[in-house]
């Protein structure tokens, strides 16, 4: 998108979630770089997903996973908690970008760096797509770890998201500290 310069992708992953951080990545890929297989992560199995997470880190010039925790959601609201999550990516990148382009239509300024956003990023430029898929992996990751303390709200399964198992576990057993204690948790609330 920003040809000559050096430039950084970035998504998150997790915004919709009812428990558990959010997570993005910022990604810097060589200028010329081609990879066939890079997508959106949502259009990829995950077999597929964490097979590209590998050839992005091996491939990529800079990369880096930002988080923000459930009690900053609560405290700052999902959106800043995105924005804020691909902040700590960039800043952990250890190239410093000079243009920064991002998933969706929301961002706030980074530093002194020129940003664009683009709807559907994640299907139209590659640094977007590889993004989205370390921020995708790295969540399901940690996801499927606190699952070992939960089992009972089937994020193994669901990632966080408000699927009917998982709200009826809610309404069951009540809420973890992982919950977001801002969001709507039960359908019926």
């Amino acid at each position: 998108m920003n040809p000559g310069l050096i430039e950084a992708g970035c998504d998150e992953a997790g915004r919709g979630c009812l428990a558990g951080s959010v997570y993005a990545a910022a990604v810097i890929l060589p200028e010329d770089y081609r990879n066939d297989g890079l997508n959106d992560s949502k259009q990829l199995t995950p077999k597929r997903r964490y097979e590209l997470r590998a050839e992005i880190e091996r491939d990529a010039l800079a990369w880096a996973v930002g988080v923000v925790t459930p009690e900053e959601i609560d405290r700052i609201n999902i959106l800043n908690a995105s924005i804020l999550a691909m902040h700590r990516a960039l800043d952990g990148l250890r190239i410093v970008p000079e243009a920064i382009i991002v998933d969706g239509n929301r961002f706030k300024p980074y530093r002194f760096v020129p940003y664009t956003t683009v709807v559907k990023g994640d299907g139209k430029y590659l640094s977007i797509a590889a993004a989205s898929i370390l921020a995708k992996t790295y969540r399901d990751d940690y996801m499927d770890s606190i699952a070992q303390e939960y089992p009972q709200y089937d994020w193994t399964g669901n990632k966080g998201y408000p699927t009917r198992k998982h709200r009826e576990a809610i309404a069951r057993y009540g809420i973890t500290p992982y919950h977001r204690k801002t969001f709507k948790l039960l359908a019926d609330e």
